[in-house]
């Protein structure tokens, strides 16, 4: 369920309503097998689900009934019941309507039964859908279907069985309107006559599906450059000017950047193959070599060329190219998705004091002071503690900012000194050191942020309400303090795309990616929790069963009424109904309050069970949270957990480690103190870096030069990387040794070999342009734009947001990735918005003869 939703049962679909108990049934059953796990588990699920209740809720509260399933399991299963039951109602629509034309046949409903896929569906009804302007429609009507008959079975001439034809005064359509036809010369009464064939041969979808099979196996595609002014402006995609692979093994991401070339016209695309072979097969198949008369023969010979074609070529590419379209679509918003899931679910420093630094060179350094809880600091007046100093060029003023940031340091004791990566974030790393180096008394550490999207948040209503006071320049440097404090509370704030670390983020169904860029975060925070006193209603919004009017509610009444002394009083908040409160108790901690059980994951319904587990043991609550001695002394054969909703060992296990946070630890990544900029870099030198972003093609890696690097997945490991993120996560800390630099081009090659391993390729020759405007994480860092439009920055995870530098995550999360050729500068996001269904399917239907 969307964050942005009401807490509706969305699972009681019209769809889901429409269906019968055995095509439910049969649902299930065939879901099971899919996902190998049992029916039973899958009923449980899905009555859960259609009564109200969210994955998050579902996985961590609900686990006896589902017998373990997890959150991953789960939304697999949520994805995949939605589409089945999608499918099943499209199912029956389509046998309605053939029916009631009078079309279904035994063979056509084992097709509609066996169809896997929604394409496949319309691909079988397509013929048969009523088309009353077309060609045979209008010749149907013009009374010439008993002549296209006569040639279909009699041996007879085309021009012989039109002899008894008479042209009609006017024609009528099947629903008695009149409609401009004209078949008054034998010319086009044939042309009438052979699209009545064309039309009629168009229902062998056997014959369809054998061509389509065959063509798939050898059709090629082919990029060119769309003229030649386009050369210079798409340099970036001047490795696909003249371009021809294979159409079947053609590499997701590469299929992507041929599409975004061809959005921004660019780059012509089209898909080459053999005709004469196919068309060989349909006289084959309709015994056109045996018909008689020699004119008959050669009419319906034309016949079957116009059919493969002006009908079944143009059809086959679009459905082609559609199919791996769809295909690369759902790859990329799956590596933005496990991109963004790790960057949420980096490591938070904690509560530390942090001083947020926001770089830059013309309008200044600024800097504002975070205190452990995240608030900006207030000086002995009252005011925020905020400072912008002016240490670069034109202005110069180095002394005067240094004497600025160390009374910053001194006076406020910084834990932490939170730099942004963009313009000037080494200069200003350097300085800052500098003054840490002359002050022994001076304890705090400096760690390098990624910013991406700070501006998007610092411009936002979000941002205009919690930091009313601060000027909009100054608010970024807050959120990259807090970033850095806890990025998954601050980057729930920004747009998951504003983040950029996926692939092609732009090129892709928007809904589908905003969908699961959504339930990856949802499941990110719940996974955590939050402090229902001090969370923002940004992150409230995605804690389950609540919704923006909901967080935005309980905020409101915190503000009025003071902090929540328990979760029983969230029930006063306006619009937490019973069913609301059911799903987000358990995740909303109230830390010190009435309860203790409420700064826990015990859901209240569970407090009875807990109170029993005191009556066993004489002893308080506070004696036996966190006290794993005394829990597991605990003799629980008597006790039965309620309902069945959630075991007592579960229970137990979160007694013993209360609201454990899942996120890794904290760590830091160390730059090269001489190394700021893509001239300090040699080949063969070893860094450290950050991987910031992880594609089908490999991972970008940020080493503090302002640009990030490709590691090619050739360069990856010795051994053979199927999929980049099975073997690195945005935010892991890695050690990278420069293969290639390309300064012109803004472009760094790392290799993650061992170095007494090299292979004799030094690097991945790219074989992609840099197709992309926005995630291109090899083009320089500057200032952010007004909106953050080039997030080319270690993001979060995104096709996703990347994470703060330091992070290290090594969750082992599999995306479905293809291999193959790749550049350096892979590109991941564009600034088109090729992402409507419609227009997707209008770039992907390109032909070799134009529609």
């Amino acid at each position: 369920m969307s964050s942005t939703d009401t807490l509706t049962p969305s699972q009681t679909s019209t769809n889901a309503q429409v269906l019968d108990a055995t095509t439910h049934a049969n649902i299930h059953d065939k879901l099971a097998r899919a996902l190998g796990i049992k029916t039973a588990q899958v009923n449980a699920f899905v009555k859960l689900y259609d009564e109200g209740a969210t994955v998050p809720f579902i996985a961590r509260y609900r686990k006896e009934k589902t017998q373990n399933l997890d959150d991953a399991q789960l939304r697999a299963l949520e994805k995949s019941l939605n589409y089945e039951r999608d499918m099943a109602t499209r199912r029956l629509k389509i046998t309605e309507l053939l029916s009631t034309q009078g079309n279904l046949t035994d063979e056509l409903q084992t097709r509609i039964d066996n169809a896997t896929s929604k394409l496949e569906l319309e691909d079988i009804y397509l013929p048969y859908r009523p088309r009353r302007r077309s060609p045979a429609a209008k010749a149907r009507a013009a009374g010439l279907d008993v002549a296209a008959q006569a040639i279909l079975t009699q041996e007879i001439t085309p021009t012989d069985a039109l002899v008894d034809y008479q042209v009609q005064a006017s024609v009528t359509d099947d629903s008695g309107n009149e409609i401009e036809v004209d078949f008054s010369d034998i010319d086009k009464q044939l042309a009438g006559l052979q699209a009545i064939i064309v039309d009629e041969w168009t229902q062998a979808l056997d014959l369809l599906d054998n061509l389509r099979n065959g063509f798939a196996k050898t059709a090629s595609i082919v990029s060119t450059v769309a003229s030649e002014e386009k050369r210079e402006v798409g340099e970036k995609f001047k490795d696909y000017f003249e371009h021809s692979e294979s159409l079947a093994r053609l590499p997701n991401h590469r299929l992507l950047a041929m599409l975004r070339g061809r959005q921004e016209n660019v780059l012509g695309l089209k898909v080459e193959g053999e005709d004469t072979p196919f068309i060989e097969k349909i006289v084959s198949h309709f015994e056109v070599d045996a018909k008689a008369p020699a004119a008959r023969r050669e009419f319906l010979t034309e016949a079957a060329s116009s059919l493969w074609k002006d009908k079944w070529r143009p059809h086959i590419e679009h459905r082609l190219l559609t199919e791996k379209r769809l295909t690369a679509e759902a790859d990329a918003i799956e590596v933005f998705a496990n991109n963004l899931q790790h960057l949420l679910m980096s490591a938070p420093a904690g509560r530390k004091v942090i001083l947020g630094v926001d770089p830059g060179i013309r309008h200044g350094v600024k800097m504002a002071i975070v205190d452990a809880q995240g608030h900006v600091m207030l000086d002995s007046n009252d005011k925020p503690v905020v400072a912008t100093v002016y240490p670069f060029a034109p202005d110069n003023k180095i002394d005067e900012a240094k004497a600025v940031i160390d009374e910053l340091l001194s006076t406020y004791q910084v834990d932490l000194v939170a730099i942004g990566n963009g313009t000037a974030s080494r200069e200003t790393d350097a300085m800052i050191k500098e003054i840490l180096a002359a002050n022994d008394a001076l304890k705090a550490n400096v760690v390098i942020v990624n910013e991406s999207g700070a501006s998007v948040y610092s411009a936002s209503e979000l941002a205009s309400d919690e930091l009313a006071n601060l000027d909009v320049s100054v608010r970024g440097a807050v959120s990259i303090a807090r970033r850095l404090q806890d990025p998954l509370s601050e980057l729930v704030k920004v747009d998951p795309k504003a983040i950029g670390v996926g692939q092609y983020q732009h090129d892709v169904n928007q809904n589908q990616l905003a969908d699961s860029l959504d339930k990856v975060t949802q499941d990110s925070v719940n996974a955590v929790g939050v402090d229902v006193n001090t969370a923002s209603p940004a992150i409230l919004a995605h804690i389950a069963g609540l919704n923006r009017n909901v967080a935005q509610q309980i905020v409101s009444y915190r503000k009025e009424h003071g902090a929540f002394d328990s979760r029983e009083a969230l029930k006063n908040v306006p619009r937490l109904g019973v069913k609301t409160f059911e799903q987000a108790a358990g995740f909303l901690r109230v830390h010190g309050g009435s309860n203790p059980l409420d700064a826990t994951g015990v859901h209240p319904e569970s407090y009875d069970l807990v109170d029993s587990l005191l009556t066993q043991t004489g002893k308080s609550l506070p004696e036996i949270i966190g006290n794993e001695g005394v829990l597991n002394t605990i003799d629980t054969t008597s006790l039965a957990a309620n309902d069945e909703n959630i075991s007592v060992k579960s229970i137990l296990d979160e007694l013993a480690k209360p609201a454990r946070d899942p996120r890794p630890e904290f760590k830091t990544a160390n730059f090269r103190d001489d190394v700021n900029s893509i001239k300090d870099l040699t080949e063969g030198m070893t860094l450290e870096g950050v991987v910031t972003n992880v594609t089908a093609f490999g991972c970008f890696v940020d080493v503090g030069v302002h640009q990030d690097g490709l590691v090619h997945i050739s360069q990856m490991a010795n051994d053979f990387v199927a999929d980049p993120m099975n073997r690195v996560k945005p935010g892991d800390i890695v050690s990278v040794r420069v293969i290639s630099i390309d300064e012109k081009r803004g472009r760094i090659g790392f290799s993650m070999k061992p170095e007494t391993e090299k292979t004799a390729r030094p690097a991945a020759k790219s074989s992609e342009p840099n197709t992309g405007n926005e995630d291109n994480a090899n083009r320089p860092r500057s200032n952010r734009p007004a909106a953050d439009k080039r997030q080319t920055k270690p993001r979060a995870q995104r096709q996703d947001g990347r994470q703060d530098k330091p992070q290290a995550s090594r969750q082992d999360k599999n995306s479905t990735n293809n291999r193959g050729k790749a550049s350096r500068s892979e590109s991941t996001e564009a600034p088109s918005k090729m992402g409507t269904l419609g227009a997707l399917l209008k770039e992907a239907g390109v032909t070799k003869n134009k529609k």
